[in-house]
C-alpha cells in the first residue's frame, strides 16, 4: 500500500544538502515558449488559500514580459472543482483549461484520461528533477510518466487561540483526552465560540481520528483496493470524533454540513477557538482577521494517549492540459513551480514547496506557527489511496456523507461505516 510516501520523502530532502537548479526565474537554458497574442487559462483553487489574486497579478505581469502571452485565471472552490474537472474533461479540448492547480489525489484520475500532459522529458530537460521533492514527485508520477509539476505541500494539524488558553489556564491537547477536556472547558468558558468544530464536510478532519486509533481508509492485497473504514479501530476514531459534537455538544449543529471553508470563514470572524487546520491556515485567518494577529498557536495532531495521529499529507500540482498551447503552458508551470516565484508563494501563504532547495530555508526559520506542522509532516504523515477510484470516492463525498449521517442521528457509528465501506467498495471494484 502506498502510505507515507510523500512524508518519507520530505524527511529524506531535509537531511540532505540540496542544490538549486534554474534561474531564479525558473528559466534554463532552452527556447522560450512564443506566446506574442496568446491567453493562458489558468484554474487555481481558492476556499482554505490566502488571496492568490495579488501573487498571479504579479506573476502574470512577468510571464507577459518574458513569453508575451497573457494569463486569465478562473477561481474554483475546492468542494466542487473536482466535478467541474471531469465534467470539462468529457467536453474535450476546448473546455479544459490550460494549466491548472490539481490535487495529488486527483492526478490518477485525471492523467489515466488521457487530459493531463506527460512532462516527464520536459523536467529532464530543464534540469529539475534533482530538486524535486521526492515523495511529491511520486504522488504525481504514474508507470514512470510525471503529469506536472509539484507547486505545494500541506498538512493539517492542531490551531487553537492561545490568548483564550491563556486566560483559562488551559494547555494545548496532547492526548484526544486532553482535546476533549480542552474543548468541554472552553464550551463552558466561552459561550460565544465554537470549541472545536466537527465539520461534517471537510473530510480530512475527520481522517486523522481514523488513522489516530489505527484504522485504515483502505489497504491494497494483491492490487486490490478494500474499504478499511468499518473495522473496529476505525469506528472507534470515528466515535470519538464525532461524539465531540452528538455526546459532548462541543460542536454546533450549524456545522455538520461546512467544509474547511465554512471552519476558515468563521476562524476569521473569530468564532473558533481550536479545531483541525491546515498549515497554510493561520496566514489567511491573520489577513481575514488582523486582530488575531500574535494570538494563534499550533501543535500537531495528538495521538489517543500521546505522541501525534497521523494526518493527511498531499498537495497540488500545476498540470498542464493537452490543448494546443500546452508547449507555452509548460512555460507557465515551470515559473510558477521554480526559483523566485515558488519561494514567494510558500513564502505568503506558509505552505511546504515542492523544491528540496527552498524546504530547507523554510526549515531553517524556526517559526513557531511552521515547526508543529513541519514536525506533523515529517513524523505521522499520511496519504489516501493512490489510486483514481479514490478520487471517485471523494467527488462521491463518502467520508463526508458518512459523518453527516452520524452528526444528524441518521445513523449509529458502525451503520454508517458499514455503508461508507459498502460505497467504497463499489467504487474500488469498478476500478479493477
Amino acid at each position: 500500500m502506498k502510505r507515507r510516501v510523500i512524508a518519507a520523502g520530505i524527511a529524506m530532502t531535509l537531511g540532505l544538502t540540496a542544490t538549486a537548479c534554474g534561474g531564479d526565474d525558473g528559466s534554463d537554458s532552452g527556447d522560450k515558449a512564443d506566446g506574442k497574442g496568446k491567453t493562458l487559462t489558468v484554474w487555481i483553487m481558492e476556499g482554505t488559500n490566502p488571496d492568490a489574486r495579488p501573487f498571479f497579478k504579479e506573476a502574470g505581469k512577468a510571464f507577459e514580459k518574458k513569453t508575451g502571452a497573457k494569463i486569465h485565471v478562473e477561481y474554483q472552490q475546492w468542494a466542487t472543482a473536482q466535478k467541474k474537472f471531469t465534467t470539462a474533461i468529457e467536453g474535450g479540448a476546448d473546455q479544459v483549461p490550460d494549466v491548472a492547480e490539481v490535487g495529488t489525489t486527483w492526478v490518477p484520475q485525471f492523467a489515466e484520461t488521457g487530459a493531463l500532459v506527460d512532462v516527464t522529458d520536459d523536467v529532464k530537460k530543464s534540469g529539475l528533477g534533482n530538486d524535486l521533492v521526492e515523495g511529491l514527485k511520486d504522488a504525481g508520477t504514474l508507470d514512470g510518466k510525471q503529469y506536472g509539476m509539484p507547486w505545494y505541500a500541506g498538512v493539517r494539524s492542531i490551531v487553537y487561540r492561545k490568548d483564550v488558553f491563556e486566560k483559562h489556564k488551559l494547555k494545548a491537547p496532547t492526548t484526544w483526552k486532553e482535546l476533549q477536556s480542552a474543548a468541554k472547558t472552553l464550551k463552558d468558558k466561552e459561550p460565544g465560540m465554537i470549541p472545536f468544530p466537527v465539520a461534517g464536510g471537510a473530510e480530512m478532519f475527520a481522517a486523522p481520528f481514523i488513522w489516530g486509533a489505527g484504522g485504515e481508509l483502505a489497504t491494497e492485497q494483491g492490487g486490490t483496493w478494500k474499504s478499511g473504514i468499518n473495522s473496529p479501530e476505525a469506528v472507534k476514531g470515528i466515535e470519538f470524533y464525532t461524539g465531540l459534537a452528538t455526546k459532548d455538544k462541543v460542536s454546533p449543529a450549524k456545522v455538520n454540513t461546512w467544509t474547511e471553508k465554512e471552519v476558515g470563514d468563521a476562524w476569521g470572524k473569530g468564532e473558533v477557538a481550536m479545531s483541525v487546520n491546515g498549515n497554510w491556515t493561520p496566514k489567511a485567518i491573520v489577513e481575514a482577521n488582523p486582530d488575531l494577529k500574535g494570538k494563534l498557536g499550533a501543535v500537531p495532531i495528538p495521538g489517543q494517549t500521546g505522541g501525534m495521529s497521523k494526518s493527511f499529507l498531499g498537495g497540488s500540482y500545476l498540470s498542464t492540459f493537452d490543448t494546443d498551447k500546452k508547449d507555452l503552458a509548460w512555460e507557465f508551470v515551470k515559473m510558477l513551480t521554480t526559483g523566485d516565484f515558488a519561494a514567494k508563494w510558500a513564502t505568503e501563504t506558509n505552505y511546504f514547496p515542492g523544491q528540496n532547495s527552498e524546504l530547507k530555508k523554510i526549515e531553517a526559520k524556526k517559526d513557531p506557527l511552521v515547526e508543529p506542522f513541519a514536525k506533523q509532516m515529517l513524523e505521522a504523515g499520511a496519504t489516501v489511496p493512490k489510486t483514481k477510484a479514490y478520487g471517485e470516492i471523494q467527488a462521491s463525498k463518502v467520508i463526508p456523507g458518512m459523518v453527516q449521517s452520524i452528526l444528524t442521528g441518521k445513523s449509529s457509528v458502525q451503520e454508517a461505516a458499514d455503508k461508507a465501506a459498502e460505497d467504497m467498495d463499489a467504487i474500488f471494484a469498478k476500478d479493477k
